[in-house]
């Protein structure tokens, strides 16, 4: 069940922020943008668009307090006295491969963006009955290549959680442990996060084919959803039953131009979304490299 599943994602990413109390206004705000994640965590459905930027917009604010808490001199002084340790590598790592998730999630969601546009002209045609088949055969095309390119995200997104916290911080002082543990604590909400952003991506249950011939076959298999996939239905699946339901209408010219205009509707709000989700990755990219840069330099110090 599509509920089951999510609760235990949920279940296994939900952690306790071990982070202390301190007096510090850096260390205090980033503990606060940690516990907010960690609700978004365990009350965002993790297949809506609106609760996905949200959780974006709060772990890019996460990283611009870690920066914030790494420009601290005291922060600065001890790192530079063990900058040799494991931690950094694992570190250092680890935020390249975040930057590439980013990166890469960012240019799926551009693909089909495009896609939808381009669909969308093909609708505004009048009798253009030939052309939407064609532009909806080229959009789950499109689907079926962020599919790939997502399991390739997934894959990384599982190498960098077996990496992380694999090794240890020796004593230190109290400023840098604050600003590793908050480091650590961003790149398990990052896991989450785009493991939600990559399924509400992938969540069409009917683009498993590019051909158009095959997709017809599909059209007459009635699927009946449950309450619970009611529940958890997000734009794109919206869009998917929609472009489905066109299909499946003979010569009623009301009944199409009524599909049709539903049909638009779906895709503006898809197109809004995603663009939405676009500008979230934009930003929590400059966070993450404004991160890694503020490590870099303290390093080098």
């Amino acid at each position: 069940m599509a509920s089951s599943t999510l609760m235990q994602q949920k279940q296994y990413h939900v952690r306790s922020i071990s982070l202390p109390a301190r007096s510090d206004p850096c260390t205090i705000r980033v503990t606060e943008e940690l516990n907010k994640l960690k609700a978004w965590e365990t009350t965002a459905c993790p297949l809506k668009a609106e609760a996905i930027l949200g959780g974006l917009s709060g772990l890019a604010e996460l990283y611009e307090c870690i920066y914030n808490l790494l420009q601290s001199p005291h922060a600065q002084q001890a790192q530079v006295s063990i900058h040799q340790e494991n931690w950094v590598d694992e570190v250092l790592d680890g935020s390249v491969r975040l930057l590439d998730l980013c990166d890469n999630s960012r240019n799926i969601l551009l693909q089909m963006r495009e896609a939808l546009q381009v669909l969308q002209i093909a609708l505004r045609r009048r009798g253009g009955e030939a052309s939407w088949e064609s532009s909806i055969s080229d959009y789950i095309c499109c689907q079926k290549k962020a599919k790939k390119e997502i399991e390739k995200c997934l894959g990384e997104l599982k190498r960098l959680e077996v990496k992380l916290g694999s090794s240890s911080l020796p004593d230190s002082d109290h400023h840098l442990s604050a600003a590793v543990d908050a480091l650590q604590e961003a790149s398990h909400s990052s896991i989450c996060l785009f493991r939600s952003l990559l399924s509400f991506i992938s969540s069409s249950s009917r683009t498993r084919t590019s051909k158009w011939s095959l997709v017809t076959k599909l059209l007459h298999k009635e699927q009946e959803a449950t309450k619970e996939d009611q529940k958890l239905e997000n734009e794109v699946k919206s869009v998917d039953d929609s472009l489905y339901a066109l299909c499946r209408l003979n010569s009623n010219y009301d009944a199409k131009v009524e599909r049709v205009r539903e049909t638009q509707k779906r895709l503006k709000a898809m197109e809004g979304s995603v663009e939405g989700l676009e500008e979230g990755l934009e930003r929590l990219l400059k966070s993450l490299i404004q991160t890694r840069v503020a490590l870099l330099n303290n390093l080098c110090l």
